[in-house]
């Protein structure tokens, strides 16, 4: 008879990786535990776009049988969650968009190095069209914030996020080329980690959109996002952009020291109205008064961003929509604002699309001087805590310009630059909506990032904060 005794509480990425390796619980146990939990709130959440009942579990049996003989991996039958935009053998990448899409031959190289490490990959998370959005929905409905049924979860990774939130999976990815991982990180309770191009290779892409997007994790703690990056990091020999290597879970655990922190509220320059939401104010100016008590030197000042900064983002944005578009088996079914998105794309991927990668070094200068008197800037994620559901729902494409820019305008600057930015969790509004902020930093300097997020972490406990289950 066995005496193995089920381990039902929630548990993060390394509790359950702990968990199976000592064998206070089987990976067979902990997938099937996850697919229940993500076919139960499906009508609710709706976080994911495609579930592998009969293949995890395949896996996690075949997991169980290598943890019984004595192999050990990191992850070896953790469950997690990936988002649509990448590769998973025999499943589809419809990234979003309607329509019949083949299914897979091979593994993203992101995917290869989840399997390689032991994962079980539970399935496929939903995202707006080709990521454009930072609300989730579409053709597949909208999927909904674990924190309030009728506030969006944020975008693009907000299937991600909503699983990880929901206690759904333990850490999931996603991907950021606006702030994707760090926008619904902040609506939802999460750390983000938007990392160093090329930190994790976008292969079977040599970069994604022009160099803007990166893939990266989202967990509950800075220590699990930190094992998630760690164990997808790495460069496949095709990618354009191939960083020196760093790794940050050790940094969970070292102090940062005394840092040089700039406090910018400033929003970079966006086309349409946008201010910064009282609340939001409030909660970044929560996290700086955190920041000195732990001995931090916090002073007001603002990135360089100029006025072009702009000009160089949509280039490559569109330019990778129109890429993106080309592979949809049928563009007809698109929503009409990704088709006018699409042809925007056309006219810029030319002379404009060259003339913005050319420009990026001497924007990294310009704005990278305020890196000379500061160690880390600490920015507001978003402008607003999250919107309704369906705000972008039967609208235009410039009032739907106008409904992004002004809940959003604060992220998409360092996708342009290529550069590192956490989310931290910042708290709540009083009708109990998560808000979160950025600790935002120069070339490769992740493991600093997380360990100033770390001790936050030590000090704010947002990890022990769950949304109540109302799906």
């Amino acid at each position: 008879m066995s005496t193995h005794r089920e381990d039902t509480r929630e548990l993060g990425l390394e509790e359950t990786a702990h968990s199976l390796a000592t064998g206070a619980s089987t990976s067979v146990d902990r997938v099937r535990r996850s697919l229940d939990a993500i076919d139960a709130s499906q009508p609710g959440l709706n976080a994911f776009r495609v579930v592998r009942r009969e293949a995890a579990l395949a896996e996690a049996a075949e997991a169980d049988r290598r943890l019984a003989a004595g192999e050990r991996l990191p992850l070896l039958g953790v469950p997690i969650a990936v988002k649509d935009d990448v590769d998973v053998t025999g499943e589809p990448t419809a990234f979003g968009c309607p329509g019949e899409f083949p299914a897979k031959t091979a593994d993203s190289e992101v995917v290869r190095r989840l399997r390689a490490a032991g994962a079980v990959i539970v399935g496929k998370t939903n995202s707006p069209e080709l990521g454009q959005w930072p609300f989730t929905g579409g053709s597949f409905g909208h999927t909904r914030n674990p924190w309030a049924r009728e506030r969006t979860p944020g975008g693009s990774s907000g299937g991600s996020a909503a699983a990880v939130a929901a206690g759904l999976v333990p850490a999931a990815l996603g991907s950021d080329g606006a702030g994707s991982v760090r926008i619904p990180a902040s609506w939802t309770n999460l750390v983000g980690i938007k990392p160093q191009r090329g930190r994790i290779s976008t292969w079977p892409e040599p970069e994604a959109f022009y160099g803007i997007t990166v893939m990266g994790p989202l967990a509950r703690t800075v220590a699990d996002a930190a094992l998630l990056l760690d164990l997808v990091s790495g460069s496949h020999e095709g990618d354009l952009h191939q960083p020196p290597p760093v790794t940050v879970r050790d940094a969970v655990d070292r102090e940062p020291g005394r840092l040089r922190i700039a406090l910018s509220l400033k929003i970079p320059y966006t086309a349409t109205p946008r201010t910064l939401h009282p609340e939001v104010k409030e909660a970044i100016g929560a996290t700086a008064h955190a920041l000195r008590r732990l001995g931090h030197e916090v002073t007001v000042a603002d990135p360089a961003y100029g006025l072009l900064l702009g000009t160089n983002f949509l280039p490559r944005s569109m330019a990778g929509l129109e890429q993106w578009r080309s592979r949809v088996p049928d563009p007809t079914l698109l929503d009409p604002r990704t088709l006018s998105n699409a042809r925007t794309g056309r006219l810029l991927g030319g002379l404009p699309l060259r003339a913005s990668r050319a420009a990026e070094p001497r924007m990294r200068r310009r704005i990278g001087a305020i890196f000379n008197d500061f160690d880390v800037i600490l920015a507001p994620t978003t402008a607003t805590p999250p919107p309704p559901v369906d705000a972008i729902d039967g609208i235009g494409h410039f009032e739907t310009d106008k409904v992004i820019t002004a809940a959003c305008p604060y992220t998409w600057p360092w996708n342009i630059l290529g550069w590192p930015s956490v989310n931290v969790p910042a708290g709540f509004t009083p009708d109990g909506l998560p808000l979160g902020v950025q600790l935002m930093g120069h070339d490769n300097t992740e493991p600093l990032l997380v360990s100033l997020a770390a001790q936050l972490e030590r000090e704010l406990r947002w990890d022990r904060e769950r949304p109540e289950q109302w799906w």
